[in-house]
């Protein structure tokens, strides 16, 4: 079984957890076909702050950080257990990097992150270290995970998951099950290829080069992640499932795989 350095992965509306889309039965069936790593760095668009703070935790606690949806999404429960070595170790290679961080003592974490892990690890047996997303630029966040690299290196049993969305416009939302515009695909069509391509100064240059850029990300908050499973990946993606929900919003999902 194929063992990643660092993923993507997409997690759509808090709905995902309970909903019939077929990206939650890929996280499902990821969850399940990858081998189980000993803990995970996640971050997350719905943690944001100046620089790039860690939570050190010994358990953490799902926060419901969303309103309007259907009472079953507010009963659901995910409580996976912190690592304080490891976010020390974070906290230490982010800082030697020039980054700015610091220690966050807040156990919540947000739906961008237990909606995902609880489809992949429903037991919450994976422990985790979850660290901010800056209000920085792309090349910031790729700064971050060549920050994180040298753990990933040190440990194959270690994964990074930049937890987003490749196409992220919620005013142009549809029905879950509506088909994808032209103009989400063309965007997720031309990422793709550039993370297939390793293409750093592309990717980074996105929101000129990519097509209906601005249009995909009128904030570029949800895709700030990918660039830091990128970085941390250091060579080409795999493209682990495509499909679209409520229209464009796609659900994309890329892995970097380690060296055999």
């Amino acid at each position: 079984m194929t063992r990643y350095r660092s993923l993507f992965l997409s997690h759509g509306a808090p709905t995902l957890a309970t909903s019939r889309h077929p990206a939650n039965a890929f996280l499902r069936e990821l969850g399940r076909v990858l081998p189980k790593p000993k803990a995970a760095i996640v971050l997350s668009p719905h943690w944001m702050t100046r620089g790039f703070p860690v939570k050190q935790a010994d358990r953490y606690q799902a926060w419901h950080d969303f309103g309007g949806f259907p009472a079953d999404l507010y009963r659901l429960q995910y409580a996976p257990a912190g690592d304080a070595a490891l976010a020390d170790r974070v906290q230490a290679a982010i800082s030697a990097a020039g980054l700015p961080t610091a220690q966050d003592t807040n156990p919540q974490i947000d739906h961008g992150v237990w909606v995902p892990l609880m489809l992949m690890w429903p037991q919450a047996d994976v422990p985790i270290v979850q660290v901010s997303t800056s209000h920085g630029h792309a090349a910031t966040h790729w700064a971050l995970g060549t920050a994180l690299q040298p753990l990933l290196d040190a440990d194959d049993e270690l994964l990074l998951i930049g937890s987003g969305s490749l196409v992220h416009n919620l005013r142009e939302i549809d029905a879950e099950y509506a088909p994808a515009p032209e103009w989400s695909r063309s965007f997720d069509g031309w990422i793709s290829g550039k993370l297939a391509d390793n293409d750093r100064d592309a990717l980074l240059d996105y929101r000129q080069q990519a097509p209906n850029a601005v249009r995909a990300h009128p904030t570029d908050d949800h895709l700030m992640p990918l660039f830091s499973a990128a970085a941390a990946g250091h060579g080409p993606a795999t493209k682990l499932h495509e499909s679209f929900s409520y229209g464009g919003l796609s659900m994309s999902a890329y892995g970097w795989p380690r060296a055999a």
